[in-house]
């Protein structure tokens, strides 16, 4: 129930993000359409890392899944506190004091307000793709089959082996999780636990 050194190091991505920002329920976020035509029932929850929907990272990953054929919903569920750009790679800052306000009691509601507005607008199936900081509530998501597909890639904030347990046992959603071979927040030992409990066609939905 960490973060490491690395969850604000990074580079940013070149390009012209092609979606734009709208207010859905109150909550800012940035939603890329598809071009061509796409499942008007289906969308996709971005839940980007602690640098959210302002860096251009998080708007061209979200502008190439709706290349690909997805509404995609960027989320701001950091409430406008995301991390400056220029926070990135900085050893100075407090990140573990910006975590101290940035809880679940304050992340929470916006992610739930804006899956209860895009439902009444008729949308019935979600997946949802979680970075780092993300990847938490991608898990809780699941957890109450909300979503219906989970991709978590470096996902931060798990307990392993209890989290991955309760998806297991809880969850109806394909899981696919991206991690590296050096990875502090889920590093060799969590994806061989992964593997152990999900692999070999043991958990149905997919993995």
């Amino acid at each position: 129930m960490s973060f490491c050194k690395h969850c604000i190091q990074g580079v940013r991505h070149e390009g012209e993000p092609l979606g734009k920002l709208e207010t859905i329920a109150g909550v800012a976020c940035y939603v890329a359409t598809p071009t061509v035509d796409y499942p008007k029932d289906k969308v996709v929850l971005f839940l980007p890392d602690v640098f959210g929907i302002e860096l251009n990272n998080a708007k061209l990953l979200a502008d190439d899944f709706a290349k690909n054929g997805f509404k995609v919903v960027a989320i701001d569920y950091l409430n406008g506190g995301s991390l400056a750009a220029d926070a990135m790679n900085s050893p100075s800052f407090d990140f573990m004091g910006w975590l101290a306000n940035h809880g679940a009691d304050q992340t929470r509601p916006p992610l739930d307000k804006v899956i209860a507005a895009l439902k009444a607008e008729g949308i019935t199936k979600f997946g949802a793709t979680g970075y780092c900081f993300g990847g938490r509530y991608v898990f809780d998501l699941a957890f109450e089959n909300i979503i219906q597909c989970a991709v978590v890639s470096h996902p931060s904030l798990l307990k392993v082996p209890a989290d991955l347990e309760a998806f297991f046992t809880k969850s109806q959603a394909p899981l696919l999780i991206n991690s590296c071979e050096v990875d502090q927040m889920f590093p060799a030992e969590a994806q061989a636990k992964a593997d152990e409990i999900f692999g070999d066609g043991k958990f149905a939905p997919g993995y």
